[in-house]
């Protein structure tokens, strides 16, 4: 229990303390360049939020196959 409790906190400290994620391909950062500083900060927000969804469903199906795999799921 208190392994993963300490996992869960390195994670969560780790991504607190991280700088702003720029998702941004060469085309899309010359566009932003273009439009300027507050329509390119949306621009950023919203590939990453493109981006996240994905991964939430990689990362759950992961989970659960792993979890299978160790015999603890039920379902």
């Amino acid at each position: 229990m208190k392994k993963g409790l300490y996992t869960f906190l390195l994670t969560f400290s780790l991504a607190a303390a991280a700088p702003a994620a720029q998702a941004q391909c060469s085309v899309c950062t010359k566009t932003a360049q273009q439009l300027g500083e507050k329509p390119a900060e949306g621009l950023n927000t919203g590939i990453i939020y493109l981006m996240m969804t994905p991964l939430l469903i990689i990362g759950s199906v992961g989970y659960f196959w792993w979890r299978r795999n160790r015999g603890e799921f039920n379902g």
